[in-house]
Formats: structure tokens, C-alpha cells, sequence
């Protein structure tokens, strides 16, 4: 139990460094972590890894706030979206089986990667 813990507290580390540099974090790393290393179902692993981004990204907005980097306008109007998004994603999450919810998941995490890369 003590060797599960550790792993969990690392994997929660390593999650909230690259939340706090890169903006983003929790659903890369956390799902990946969860399904291949604690052998969680894909649909748990995605559900789990929203509950624990809201406070990495609540502590990282705090910071970002008071060090005026968020444009205020523009994250109300993405928010808008993005909660009705979510909302209709939790719905459908438990109806997409895990293999085709994996397979989507590694593609975005692909075509993303390749953005950045060559942006």
C-alpha cells in the first residue's frame, strides 16, 4: 500500500509541474498513468483525471491571476463553451467504449504534439 501511495503522490507531482508550466497536464499524464500503470478502465481514468485537474488548475489560475497573464475576455468567452462541452463529454464518456476512447485520446494527444512542434 505504502509503494501505490508513493506512486500516486509522484504521479500527482510530476501532474502539477507540468500543469503549472505548460497550462495543461492533467488528462496527458494522469490518464496514460492510471490505465497502464494502476490498471484503471479508460472511462474511470478520464473521469478521475477531471477531478483531480480542478485544483491544479484552480491553484495555477490563482497565480496566473494575480500575475495578470489571463485576458480576462477571452477565457469568459472560451468558458462558455468549454462548460457546455464538458458537460454534453461527461454524458457520452460512459457510453464510447475504452478502446475507441483510447485510440481518440492518443490521436489528439498525437495531432497536438505535432502542432507544437511544428508551429
Amino acid at each position: 500500500m505504502k509503494n501505490n501511495n508513493f506512486k500516486l503522490i509522484s504521479l500527482g507531482l510530476i501532474t502539477g509541474l507540468v500543469n503549472g508550466l505548460f497550462g495543461s497536464g492533467g488528462g496527458m499524464i494522469i490518464v496514460p498513468a492510471l490505465v497502464f500503470i494502476l490498471g484503471l478502465k479508460e472511462y474511470k481514468a478520464h473521469a478521475t483525471a477531471i477531478s483531480i485537474i480542478f485544483p491544479l488548475t484552480l491553484i495555477s489560475t490563482i497565480v496566473y491571476f494575480f500575475n495578470n497573464t489571463i485576458p480576462l475576455r477571452i477565457s469568459f468567452l472560451v468558458m462558455i463553451g468549454a462548460l457546455i462541452g464538458s458537460y454534453i463529454g461527461a454524458k457520452i464518456l460512459n457510453k464510447i467504449p475504452g478502446n475507441i476512447l483510447r485510440k481518440i485520446f492518443g490521436c489528439v494527444i498525437i495531432y497536438t504534439a505535432i502542432r507544437m512542434i511544428w508551429k
